[in-house]
């Protein structure tokens, strides 16, 4: 493909050479001559004059080096993720049934439905149309998959969850297991009976080994375009909203509410009932106490979580404490 049809399908200008030929993509640091990479940040900027790359990707105000070949886009990592899907496009198995899949005789397939061997669909499940169930994956009884999915291998649907339109979910992720719910009394734990389930809109991918909680009562919900990472709790009866997006070993307590287009880092924890507003960015590592609520738009860090300029202010306090002490004891 060269550098001109690159360009033709981003719509984008070019700049350099039209008729160079690339082949592949590739990381600035390790691109080749046949190689397209992109430039981002600082960092990327000084990278850029040292890459081997045919062809950069640019953002438009980018200072051209003599004798580059650049393209000119707005956002350079989304283009970027555009030309290596026509590179690298995505691998589906054919439809059909595999001879050891157990699909029961009531689960209604659309056209084009993939199951793989060692598979299990449960009665009265609905798989939507191109939806692929990975080898020795579970799909409940009256479980329900939208259109366009993705189940890798080992990945299990509880009875009655459901999952929107392309969704991707990820070897060893469950959706539905019971959400962590017991009454204590007369010195033991009475478990309450979890009854509720899973609800998942649109494009909504799920990481390996994650886990989303049915509801005791009700659903468990998460929003259009969520994005969770590997090994992420969701709580029962937590309710997210569109595109969040979550990082590893992120757990969320029951009852947690988070809003639209929220950043949460990894290892973040999250109590019970706390609510996170929309465009919230939750720093790595933090702690939100249960019922607490992080304002929107509003970046918080460290445990509890507080507004990260007062995160910073008290760390640095903290910081200067050693030397604090030391001239009060005349040290």
């Amino acid at each position: 493909m060269t550098v001109e049809q690159i360009a033709q399908f981003l719509g984008a200008p070019f700049e350099g050479d039209p008729s160079v030929e690339i082949t592949g993509v590739q990381a600035l640091e390790t691109a080749s001559p046949p190689d397209l990479s992109f430039v981002e940040g600082k960092r990327g900027e000084k990278q850029a004059a040292a890459s081997r790359a045919g062809c950069l990707l640019v953002r438009p105000d980018f200072p051209a080096p003599p004798g580059r070949t650049l393209l000119r886009v707005a956002a350079p990592r989304s283009a970027f993720a555009r030309v290596v899907r026509l590179f690298h496009p995505e691998r589906r198995p054919a439809p059909g049934i595999h001879p050891s899949a157990a699909v029961a005789a009531s689960a209604r397939l659309g056209e084009g439905v993939s199951i793989g061997p060692g598979a299990v669909v449960g009665d009265d499940a609905v798989l939507g149309a191109r939806t692929v169930v990975g080898p020795r994956s579970v799909v409940g009884d009256g479980a329900v998959l939208g259109d366009d999915c993705l189940l890798h291998a080992g990945v299990t649907l509880y009875a009655g969850v459901r999952v929107g339109h392309r969704a991707v979910l990820h070897s060893g992720c469950v959706l539905g297991a019971d959400g962590f719910g017991f009454v204590f009394e007369n010195g033991r734990y009475e478990k309450f009976p979890q009854v509720g389930t899973v609800e998942l809109g649109d494009d909504v991918e799920v990481g390996a080994n994650s886990c989303v909680d049915r509801g005791a009562l009700g659903a468990t919900r998460l929003g259009d375009g969520v994005k969770l990472d590997n090994l992420v709790h969701i709580g029962h009866n937590c309710r997210l909203g569109r595109h969040v997006v979550i990082a590893a070993q992120t757990g969320l307590s029951g009852g947690v509410e988070v809003g639209d287009y929220a950043v949460i880092g990894g290892q973040v924890g999250i109590g019970d009932k706390a609510r996170i507003e929309p465009r919230a960015v939750l720093g790595s590592g933090c702690g939100v106490l249960t019922s607490k609520i992080v304002r929107a738009g509003e970046p918080v860090w460290g445990t509890p979580a507080r507004p990260l300029k007062q995160y910073l202010e008290r760390l640095a306090l903290f910081d200067r404490l050693p030397r604090i002490l030391a001239k009060r004891e005349g040290k």
